[in-house]
């Protein structure tokens, strides 16, 4: 019977669906509860899904086999504008968006049009790619509990969150920078986002230098530099403005207009102004009343800030490089009208102290990094390593008045405030770097009145922290990325002006936004099923109020209400959570926050694991490029099992992996070979009771138990690839030893085999099921999911065995290798075992420990030892470094072998694998020099 995959996968799926496998619902068992963020189906679903969906899949499967009663559910996320932006560019024909589902995702033509409404297009991608790839792929989901975020009870369950969530006073009102777009005019978050998902929010402080009466406002993070300015830069051939701001007459770049506009500022345009026409005027410093001169400059971006920048040579090696480019450049000076004269007048102005560096720290950054040009890729590093030096250890000089002496880290936000009181400063937000939304419009900062979570409050953030402290962080260093995310998480937007999901309960103008409505919707999972049979209108704050808190929280409970509550406290809380490291900062801690602001203590999350990210032949997926392997396809060529296999062994889940083809192909040709070897052993005449075994035997199963401790406590830590390492690789490794040892039609060996063979399956059986049960059933005549997961038998694990079996395989070893060197056919094959005296040495030296001066003083005890000299300090030596090597279970062990006894019935073996006479000879009978290097359970061999 050849191994067909698919025909062995269609079988087990389609039982599974018939029978409702892995519908769960309340019994008597313990419960497990794991869950992973619901897809976002704007797209298909591609090789990088099929892991995130798989690793808690693994655990939930372990864990019913564990006898855990599990429900591992799944939901759809739709919620927010990414479906509406994909719609209406399907609707305007953009080549791009029709070629990737066209070509990528294979929408066939017909059927494009049933993509063009939002919730068409998230069904289409839904049933014809996640759910039927999650189906192909074995993942043992509770598919009664489905729903989508747009769904009208959802919707309910999401009102009474934010309605509880305001009376508590935690969803405020105010002006709070949000990301915009500004083609789709609504606020944004990392989901909507094509690049710059990482991009932070940067508040600029503007210095306001006067040129003749108007303000020329330049950005700066570095507000305590304003002493150091020395000239500024424009592009020439910027487009400019001149424009009224609050009141005030302003000249900035025609970019920065709708910056400020979008950023609540009170903005009306007078008049365009060319770049060039600023060029070699001067402005006056606010705080030092100097004036300095504008020069100009291509690397200036008027899309950045204001498009005007300040100079700071004597601090920033990027400004001092500028600087010395400009005063080189007389002729592109001269051609504006400036006398270069003038430029080279102009010096870097010190105004910080900072251990390391002398005068001017930019200059000495430059000459340290040996940098050339403004081109020079080292540039942004020495400017980073200045900025951050002077920051925390840099001390303002005298000019600072007040200030001078205090470290900047200390006093920059109160110098700041300082001056913007003296309205020498004011402030704007920009980001860190360029952000585009997945519609193509560009995100810019915006104020916005609007209603934000206040994840800035202390006593809410202690409440989180709580549940990191008790929480399972898998693996244990993302701890502190959570509370990391806690100490800096402040106010978050939770509404947008459009888009799919939840209307704001009190001003239906808004959107409860995708992240937002993220946060504990897997308490919605235990009930999704059944609340399906109550009406939309009963669905009341008082309803969820009753589920979630218990009759005692409203003055009429509804008993539908408490019959849910039920369902959901057999479930509650979740153990574990699967899902993507760059989630931490937002999605994850957002979870915590409102489970710690919801629910008690008893129903906080028990732990999370972080997933790595998926790589296609090297390099990152890439949806939107086409850069991915579906798993339709991947499934067809190579099977689910052994997409799910390499998915699971290539890296840890919290560990990058990358999917290349060769690979994926050796992976289906071990698992084609695991099939063989295991229909030959369920070939076999397998005796219905337990025969005599050999010592071979006994062995096999005492490793077998050892490799069982280990899956075990791999799967409970997640642990895939470990998991998957010993339960196939190592195995197999301990199997093919065993079968090279012995007769495999000996009754005990065929029983053996079959023993290992049933405990493989169920340590395989969350990996690889579909094969796994098939086998089992063949085996045993019931599926592996309908036993349960192996105990370690401690009366089988017999280290003595062990350890004598491994010195056969190290001698066995250490011939072949000679062979192999010497590239000789030997006749006879010499073990000479050590004499007598060195196991005296070696008992002497077990007894003491890895002490080499203490176990020279007791062997020296013995005068015969004493007469040999050397040879026993030698020994020592040697032996001491074999005890320090070994556990104390082993050496025990070694401690009752007869090594004469071990060798000699070895012997057989050897001779048969090398067709050799095979000679076991105490090194006292012979005269040979290679005798002499023989040690206690390292015989000494020799060739002939």
């Amino acid at each position: 019977m050849d191994y067909t995959p698919r025909d062995i996968e269609h079988k087990w799926q389609e039982r599974w669906a018939e029978r409702g496998r892995y519908e769960a619902d309340p019994d008597d068992e313990d419960a497990t509860f794991v869950t992973v963020p619901y897809p976002y189906p704007s797209g298909g679903m591609h090789i990088g899904h099929a892991r995130t969906y798989t690793v808690p899949d693994v655990y939930a499967r372990y864990r019913r086999l564990q006898g855990d009663n599990v429900l591992f559910p799944l939901g759809w996320h739709v919620t927010g504008t990414p479906i509406v932006g994909a719609v209406n560019r399907l609707q305007k024909g953009e080549e791009e968006q029709l070629s990737v589902l066209r070509d990528t995702y294979g929408v066939p033509e017909d059927e494009l049009e049933s993509l063009e409404t939002p919730m068409g297009y998230a069904r289409y991608f839904i049933e014809n790619h996640y759910k039927k790839n999650m189906q192909s792929l074995g993942l043992s989901i509770d598919w009664r509990r489905e729903f989508t975020t747009n769904d009208d009870r959802y919707s309910k369950f999401i009102t009474w969150q934010y309605q509880t969530l305001r009376d508590r006073g935690r969803l405020e009102k105010g002006l709070h920078p949000v990301k915009y777009c500004t083609e789709e005019e609504n606020p944004v978050t990392t989901h909507d986002i094509l690049e710059g998902e990482e991009a932070e929010f940067q508040e600029y402080t503007l210095i306001k230098f006067d040129h003749e009466g108007r303000t020329i406002p330049m950005a700066t993070l570095r507000p305590e530099t304003v002493r150091g300015v020395t000239n500024a830069f424009i592009l020439p051939d910027g487009e400019y403005v001149e424009a009224t701001v609050d009141g005030e007459d302003w000249i900035v770049s025609r970019a920065a207009v709708e910056k400020l506009e979008l950023q609540h500022r009170g903005v009306t345009v007078n008049r365009k102004i060319d770049g060039k026409t600023l060029v070699g005027e001067t402005v006056t410093n606010p705080v030092t009343e100097e004036s300095v001169r504008i020069l100009p400059a291509t690397f200036v971006d008027p899309e950045n800030a204001t498009g005007v920048v300040m100079s700071v040579p004597g601090h920033s090696p990027d400004d001092w490089v500028a600087l010395e480019e400009a005063k080189a450049d007389t002729d592109r000076l001269e051609s504006y009208g400036i006398d270069p004269e003038t430029v080279q007048e102009i010096e870097p102005q010190s105004i910080i102290d900072v251990e390391g560096y002398g005068e001017f720290p930019a200059k000495d950054a430059v000459e340290a990094f040996e940098i050339r040009n403004q081109d020079d890729p080292a540039l942004e590093e020495a400017t980073q390593e200045v900025y951050n030096r002077e920051f925390h250890a840099g001390q303002l000089k005298e000019m600072y008045n007040e200030y001078a002496g205090e470290i900047i880290e200390e006093v920059r936000e109160e110098l700041d405030e300082h001056f913007q009181s003296q309205g020498a400063f004011d402030s704007m937000h920009e980001f860190s770097e360029e952000v585009v939304c997945r519609c193509g419009g560009a995100v810019e900062v915006a104020k916005q009145d609007t209603w934000f979570l206040s994840y800035s409050d202390e006593d809410w953030k202690a409440e989180t922290r709580k549940i990191v402290d008790s929480m399972d962080a898998i693996p244990e260093n993302t701890r502190e990325q959570y509370y990391h995310t806690i100490d800096w998480l402040n106010e978050w937007p939770a509404i947008r002006n459009y888009g799919l999901g939840t209307r704001l309960p009190w001003d239906d103008d808004f959107v409860i936004e995708p992240l937002s409505d993220s946060t504990i919707y897997m308490a919605y999972y235990t009930i999704a099923h059944r609340i399906e049979d109550v009406p939309v209108d009963a669905l009341t704050r008082d309803f969820f109020d009753t589920l979630f808190y218990g009759a005692e929280a409203v003055e009429n409970p509804d008993e539908r209400a408490l019959e849910l509550r039920e369902e959901w406290d057999y479930w509650y809380p979740v153990d574990y959570r699967c899902s993507a490291n760059d989630l931490i900062s937002n999605h994850l801690s957002f979870y915590l926050f409102h489970h710690a602001e919801l629910f008690e203590e008893s129903q906080w999350p028990e732990g999370i694991t972080i997933m790595g990210m998926g790589l296609l032949e090297g390099t990152k997926m890439s949806s939107s490029k086409g850069h991915v392997v579906l798993p339709t396809e991947a499934i067809e060529e190579y099977g689910a099992d052994t997409v799910r296999f390499f998915l699971l062994n290539s890296a840890e889940p919290w560990q990058d992996y990358d999917w290349r083809a060769e690979d994926v192909q050796g992976t289906r040709d071990q698992l084609s070979g695991f099939w063989r070897r295991a229909r030959a052993v369920i070939q076999t005449d397998i005796p219905d009771t337990q025969p005599d075994l050999d010592r071979i035997d006994r062995w096999l199963l005492s490793k077998l138990q050892g490799i069982i401790q280990d899956v075990t406590e791999a799967m409970e830590g997640f642990s895939t690839r470990h998991a998957s390492q010993d339960a196939f690789f190592q195995l197999e490794e301990v199997l093919r030893w065993y079968r090279k040892r012995t007769d495999l039609d000996r009754p005990g060996a065929r029983w053996t085999r079959a023993e290992v063979l049933r405990t493989r399956l169920r340590l395989l059986a969350p990996i690889i099921p579909f094969m796994t049960n098939e086998l089992h059933e063949q085996l045993v005549g019931k599926p592996v999911e309908d036993t349960s997961w192996p105990e370690p038998d401690l009366a089988l694990q017999n280290d003595v065995i062990e350890n004598e079996e491994e010195f056969v395989e190290g001698v066995y070893d250490d011939v072949r290798d000679i062979v192999d060197v010497t590239g000789t056919d030997p006749e006879t094959i010499r073990l000479f075992l050590a004499a007598d005296w060195k196991h005296q040495v070696f008992e002497s030296v077990l007894e003491v420990g890895p002490d080499q001066g203490g176990a020279m003083r007791q062997v020296m005890e013995d005068p015969e030892l004493r007469e040999r000299g050397e040879a026993v300090n030698d020994l020592v030596g040697s032996l001491v470094e074999t005890v320090r090597e070994r556990s104390g279970e082993t050496l025990d062990a070694m401690a009752e072998i007869n090594e004469w006894a071990l060798y000699e019935e070895a012997a057989a073996f050897i001779e048969s694998e090398y067709d050799a006479t095979v000679e076991v000879v105490s090194e006292t009978e012979v005269d040979a020099e290679k005798a002499g290097q023989a040690e206690p359970f390292r015989p000494a061999i020799l060739l002939e």
